[in-house]
Parts: structure tokens; sequence; C-alpha cells
């Protein structure tokens, strides 16, 4: 008798249902967030266990690699279809989120995520260590301009490493804004000084890989852009084409057809949003800043023309996810003959 097993992870417990083939309820538990209690609970039904399924989630793969180890193989679950086929359902409980993942394994109606390898979980981690602290380091810059406008300070843009010594000048005299802003300038000296630390740990990884060399040979591509796209695309063996990059970076518009309607809409932004984010901004990069001109910018400018800047930038983020995969199968670096204007 064939079995399904369906988890339904959350940060303290983890519902599991267990169903046979045809769709009766085998078995149905409680255990804690743990791949060992996991694994104790569906034991006794290894022998014939056909698949054990969760969503995508931060936590999903430290359960399955805990899984593996017990010998029970799990596979992940794409978040938002298996969410569209539980709405279905009047009531949400974890019991019957469980029951609904397993009939989806019973039925096959999944799409199976892939599992990023060690070294590219751990690039991740430092790339969203790195975002983590650009953003609190904008938030205080953004708040501390906000403070000083109401007394008409305001700092000039673009003192990269000069802002504090700027904005103590500006408050010089004023003994409430030292009081106020200094603390201010003291944690955001600090957020700066390990944001370069962890900056140059970041482009050193980079630097050391054969691969992202080979991307960066990409006008736009440096090395953030380059570490961000290994890092999310990992095996690209999984691509039968380097076309279908575009499309699992969710670049590619999105379709509704029904009967006589058939329209187009705006990018479906399914996948990683840190890739799709890193490959805009190359895009930028190639169109407003780089001077040489090549075949792939002055396509890109003659779709400005016509659509806009903003969907130019679009369409050529998802040509760059093409180009980057295809020059990472290959094994070669980016050549593009010169352009006339």
């Amino acid at each position: 008798m064939r079995l399904y097993a369906g988890l339904d992870v959350s940060l303290e417990t983890t519902a599991i249902c267990v169903i046979d083939q045809d769709g009766k309820i085998v078995q149905e538990a409680v255990a804690s967030t743990d791949a060992g209690a996991i694994a104790d609970v569906l034991e006794r039904h290894r022998a014939d266990l056909e698949r054990i399924g969760l969503e995508a989630a931060p936590m999903s793969e430290w359960l399955m690699r805990g899984l593996e180890e017990r010998d029970l193989q799990a596979v992940q679950m794409e978040t938002r279809q298996v969410h569209l086929a539980l709405s279905a359902s009047a009531v949400k409980t974890d019991r019957k989120d469980a029951r609904g993942i397993a009939n989806l394994l019973r039925m096959g109606w999944f799409k199976p995520v892939h599992v990023k390898t060690a070294s590219a979980r751990e690039r991740r981690v430092l790339l969203a260590a790195r975002d983590c602290l650009v953003r609190r380091l904008k938030d205080l810059d953004n708040s501390v301009r906000g403070l000083l406008r109401c007394f008409g300070l305001r700092p000039p843009r673009a003192l990269r490493g000069r802002w504090s010594a700027v904005v103590g000048e500006l408050i010089k005299g004023h003994p409430i804004l030292t009081d106020a802003i200094a603390p201010i300038l003291a944690a955001r000296d600090g957020i700066a000084e390990q944001l370069d630390r962890i900056d140059r740990r970041v482009r050193d990884e980079a630097r050391n890989d054969t691969v992202c060399r080979r991307l960066m040979t990409v006008p736009g591509v440096g090395a953030i852009v380059a570490l961000t796209y290994v890092a999310t695309i990992d095996c690209p063996e999984r691509f039968r084409s380097s076309k279908t990059v575009g499309a699992c970076l969710g670049l590619t518009p999105r379709r509704y057809q029904s009967g006589e309607t058939d329209r187009a809409g705006a990018i479906t932004k399914m996948g990683d949003p840190a890739a799709r984010v890193a490959l805009f901004e190359a895009a930028h990069v190639i169109m407003t800043r780089v001077q040489r001109w090549f075949p792939l910018k002055a396509w890109a400018m003659r779709v400005a023309a016509r659509r806009g800047a903003k969907r130019a930038k679009v369409a050529l983020a998802r040509k760059l996810a093409v180009i980057l995969h295809r020059i990472w199968i290959a094994g070669t670096e980016f050549q593009s003959r010169p352009a006339s204007a």
C-alpha cells in the first residue's frame, strides 16, 4: 500500500497527515518542528511511504536534511501553487493544511522546488546580511535628513564616507540637535563599518569564483550581481534551455486566455526577488552608465524608444538572465562586436 505524508510546518509544531492511495487518512499527528520528532512519527510507515511533502519555506531545507539523515526522502512544494490549492477550503487549520498537502502529493498536482546546495545557501546568507545592513544604513540616513529638515538643514547627497562629518558640522552649535543626532550618527558609523567588512567578504567570494569572474565580463554585471545570480541558479543543468531562466526568475509577462479573451499583463514576479532586482539593476547600469555601444545596449535603447525605459530595462534583464546562463553552461566569456549608434 502506497502512503503519502503531508507536513504543515510552523515555528514550534508541525502537523502531519498520512493518507493512502485512495485518500483515506491513515494517521494524523502533531510533532515538534524537529526532523527527529517528525521521523519518529513516520517511522512506522517507512516501508510504504511513497512521498513526504512540505511547502518551500525558510525551515524546509533544514528539515529535509534532517529527514535525509534518517533515510526519509522529502520534497519541497512550490508555495504559491500549494497556497492556491488550499485556499479552496473555507476553513483553514494546520490539520486541514497537512491533509491538503498530502492529497496534492497523492494526485501529483504540485511543482517540486530545487533544494540548494550548501555553498549556495552560504552565499545567500552573505548577500542577505549585506542587504540588511544596506537597508538599515539608508533608514538611518533618511531619518537624519527628516529630523534636520525641520530646522532648514539639508545635508548634500552622495557624501559616501563623509556623511557623519558633514552632518556634525551642520549641527554644531545646536545643543539639542547634537544630543538627538549624535547617537544616530554613532549607530550609523558602526553599521557602515560592518557593511564595509561584509561587502569586502562578498566581493572576494565573487572574485575567487571562476563562474562569477566569467559572468562579470558582461557589461553592467559586477561582483554583487554575479554572486546573486550564481547563488540563485545554483545548478545550471536543471534548466533544459537557457530561455527558461527568464521565466523562472519572474521576468516574463503574465498571460490570461479564456475563450475570446487573450491578453498579456505585467511580469509574473515568480522566483527569487533578489536575483530579479540584481538583473534589473545591471540592465539599468548598461542603459545609463556604460559608455561603450554594443548590440545588446543598442537593442535595449530601441525598445526604450518604442515602449519606455522601464519596460526596456525589464526586457534587458530577461535577456541578461539568458545570456548569463549560456555563458555559465558553455564556459565562455561575453564577447560582443561593436555596434553603431
